[in-house]
């Protein structure tokens, strides 16, 4: 028989501690007040039920299969979501009207068409909105859909020009459709190959004298240089004839374009073309047809040579080219390696002499980002662009000169570790000819607007908070967007009034919650979710302290009758930082009491990703499996160690040139935190981790042998000059220039450390952190006859396990490491 009790559930915060708890949906959707941060629920859970390997191991469409993309109607009264099909790898989509009760009604794929989609783009008056299903167009007027192309190819990024007419792109070319004649017009076509050109007469004494002797060849010459001739005066005196294509050279790649709204100018990047490495494949022996297959995979770092862009600017009303120098930015020449450099050459015995360098500068076009790096302003007299350099060290953002076709740099973020990935979101104001940008300038994300004639830029929001997700509303009268600002795990939705510069907050939850707009700007679509409670869907109007209503309720029964810990989050003091380590904490009941307890603490992957926060998190196995260890009387700790997300510039780059030595510091005053406060047994401690945590079971292991008594490293990176060059170079520059850095990194250079029971978990085709990361590795300890480690491979599973067996092996494995060894 079950006995079920009902959890009355308080969330509560503090400055330095505080415990999170399940914010549980009922059976029936709730509005919720936002009068405090505490949110009370009843929450049911059978405290008989104990959880099994096999269970947390399984599908996981038993917890619910949760909403996942999910955006707004553009009559702002509908939300369509995607959802997994049960059983299966497919998702449908959903519409889930407002004011109805449940999740909402299964739409018909005769129907996908009609949703709308998540990148709505308006007309200036807004009478129109256009969007993109399955590579055509459509577009919406007066509640009539319009559909534009019907076609193979695909067509993308649709943009409304200042007369009215609709432009998208096929490939490079770009096409416009005239409402009013219903007409489609090619406006640009950019080649990447050589401009045609008349025939003329091979150089050479045997061709000179072929046509001279051979008056067949002469007047196959003559014909095709007439021909030629006959074309170009045709499209020059033709009005029905396209406009000539856009020639850019053999060889050449096109990084981006962009053209302005008035359909005068176009700006694009090119670079040379480079031919890929053959030898950049992975084997994979479980084929279909038996056979080993040799799958191409990304480049390494140590390999990989970015190749620096041209930016041109192309005016179209007479078909001038004209490249823009980098030389107006500054520091495009500055030596910003020095340091760097001339340790590196002391090293070797040798003497670096500075000198200016021009430096390779591009686009900022980092896979992070999915903005355009080129914004052009709606009245289509203004564009500016976001450039980097490909050190790292610098991030632009300048406009250009349309008349003197010139750059003028606007503002500089110099990082003399690296520019992040993230946070660079900026763009126009619709009414003034004003920038918004992210800058990390100030140590954290925040927001900054910038006239043009300004020397310096506004700072519109300010604190040890960091600020994402900019919405900018069509009147220029908010920018909405999701902050930390009460806690670096609690993440509420915001807004600035632009003419007051006064700060609104909208939501005050506690959980991780991130929001889209509606398209009339008068209602938000929240994703919100607890440590305990996964995504679910929420609305609210966009003004402050409105009620928040939830949409969705797709929580398993079955998942919520599980008796799961919410985890502590603590902040760890440091050693080494005058920041604390914010940490969740699984202790088991009386934990105090008795003697002293085994524990595990978990290193996450990414490097750069917060763990320790209020949301759900993407580790939902780990936290499951955590909870069953927590069941048997483990202590378990999760640790946003230094380069985690959410902390600020700092935090992040804690790491530069010297990855796994600030985490590892961390973990040992992780260790002594749960030693001093939790009743844990220093000689009874296991770590393990994925990918960026799997690196670091090995730094800990190698580097600091007695801090822990058995660790399992998953899917993890051995030698940094072997991972991808995006991540990579960041951290640590390139293996060329900075060889110490990747020495000092690599876990390779230190497994002559290892003294205590290691579990080495390597899927085989993995094509972000090759297995012959751990191939190379176990070669090494064989030789330097280390017998302390065993190696588990899984043959069919990526850096992301798919199947239910190989996550139940895996963690099988670990269980058994901590049983035998703690």
């Amino acid at each position: 028989m079950k006995i079920f009790h009902k959890a009355l559930v308080a969330l509560s915060i503090s400055a330095l501690f505080w415990q999170s708890a399940p914010l549980a949906a009922k059976a029936e959707p709730q509005t919720w007040k936002q009068d405090t941060l505490t949110i009370s629920q009843v929450y049911e859970t059978d405290p008989a039920i104990r959880l099994t390997m096999e269970q947390i191991m399984a599908d996981p469409d038993w917890l619910g299969r949760q909403p996942e993309t999910a955006f707004w109607a553009p009559d702002s009264s509908t939300v369509y979501y995607q959802r997994k099909r049960e059983g299966s790898e497919l998702r449908d989509w959903f519409a889930k009207p407002l004011e109805t009760e449940g999740n909402g009604e299964l739409v018909k794929l005769a129907h996908w068409h009609q949703m709308g989609a998540q990148q709505l783009v308006y007309s200036a008056d807004r009478s129109k909105a256009a969007y993109v299903f399955e590579g055509n167009i459509f577009v919406l007027q007066q509640g009539e859909l319009l559909q534009l192309t019907r076609t193979n190819s695909s067509q993308s990024r649709p943009q409304f020009l200042l007369d009215g007419r609709l432009v998208y792109q096929q490939g490079w070319d770009f096409f416009a459709y005239d409402f009013s004649t219903g007409s489609h017009t090619e406006l640009v076509s950019l080649k990447t190959d050589d401009a045609p050109k008349a025939p003329a007469v091979p150089n050479g004494y045997l061709a000179q004298e072929q046509h001279k002797l051979i008056e067949y060849v002469a007047l196959q010459q003559r014909n095709q240089s007439e021909r030629f001739a006959a074309q170009q005066q045709l499209r020059a005196e033709n009005t029905s004839m396209a406009t000539a294509a856009i020639y850019l050279g053999k060889g050449q790649q096109i990084v981006d374009a962009s053209l302005s709204p008035n359909a005068n100018f176009i700006i694009l990047a090119t670079r040379k073309q480079s031919p890929r490495n053959e030898k950049d494949i992975m084997p994979n022996y479980i084929t279909a047809n038996g056979d080993i297959a040799a799958q191409p995979v990304r480049a390494r770092v140590n390999d990989f040579k970015p190749e620096p862009q041209k930016l041109i600017l192309i005016d179209l009303t007479n078909g001038s080219r004209h490249e823009l120098s980098y030389t107006a930015l500054p520091g495009y020449n500055e030596d910003v390696l020095a340091e760097v450099k001339a340790e590196n050459a002391k090293a070797r015995g040798e003497r670096y002499k500075s000198e200016k360098v021009i430096r390779d500068i591009g686009l900022m076009t980092d896979w992070y980002w999915s903005q355009s790096a080129m914004r052009w302003h709606a009245n289509g007299n203004q564009v500016a662009v976001m450039l980097k350099a490909f050190d790292n060290k610098d991030r632009w953002i300048a406009t250009v000169d349309l008349k003197q076709k010139k750059l003028l740099p606007q503002h500089r973020l110099h990082d003399k570790a690296w520019v992040n990935y993230a946070f660079n979101d900026f763009g126009w104001l619709n009414n003034s000819e004003t920038l918004y940008f992210l800058s990390e300038e100030s140590g954290y994300s925040h927001l900054y607007t910038k006239t043009l004639n300004s020397k310096n830029a506004n700072k519109l929001t300010a604190g040890t908070f960091e600020v994402s997700n900019p919405v900018l509303t069509h009147d220029d009268q908010y920018i909405y967007y999701t902050a930390n600002t009460t806690h670096p795990g609690i993440y509420n939705v915001y807004r600035q009034v632009l003419a007051t510069g006064k700060t609104e907050q909208l939501t005050n939850l506690l959980g991780s919650t991130e929001f889209t707009l509606s398209p009339d700007e008068q209602k938000l679509l929240l994703r919100h979710s607890t440590n305990l409670m996964p995504p679910e869907l929420f609305v609210a109007d966009a003004t402050p302290g409105a009620s928040i209503r939830q949409l969705t309720n797709t929580i398993s029964a079955e998942f919520r009758q599980l008796p799961l810990l919410a985890p502590q989050v603590v902040a760890v003091p440091s050693s080494h930082s005058s920041h604390p380590v914010f940490s969740k904490v699984y202790l088991p009941e009386n934990y105090q009491e008795g003697e002293a307890r085994r524990a595990v603490i978990f290193n996450h992957g990414a490097g750069y990703l917060q763990n320790s926060d209020l949301g759900w998190s993407g580790y939902f196995r780990e936290f499951l499996f955590h909870n069953l260890l927590v069941q048997q009387g483990y202590v378990v700790m999760d640790m946003d160690f230094r380069a985690s997300k959410g902390y600020g510039r700092d935090w992040r780059t804690a790491i530069y040139r010297q990855m796994g030595t600030p985490e590892i510091q961390d973990l040992v005053d992780g260790v002594d935190w749960l030693v001093k406060n939790a009743n844990v047994d220093r000689k009874r401690i296991g770590t393990y981790g994925g990918s960026y945590g799997g690196f670091m079971t090995f730094m800990a292991l190698f580097k600091e042998p007695d801090l822990f008594q058995a660790g399992a490293a998953l899917r993890p990176v051995s030698d940094w000059a072997y991972y991808n060059h995006p991540y990579t170079s960041n951290i640590l520059n390139t293996p060329d220039i900075d060889p110490i850095a990747y020495e000092r990194s690599s876990p390779i250079y230190f497994t002559q450390g290892l003294t205590k029971p290691l579990l080495i978990n390597a899927p085989m085709v993995d094509d972000n952190v090759f297995f012959q990361d751990v191939v190379r590795l176990v070669q090494r300890l064989i030789e330097q006859e280390i017998i302390h480690f065993e190696t588990a491979i899984y043959p069919v599973e990526p850096h992301g396990f798919r199947q239910p067996s190989s996550w139940l092996d895996e963690y099988r494995r670990i269980y058994k490491l901590f049983e035998q060894n703690l």
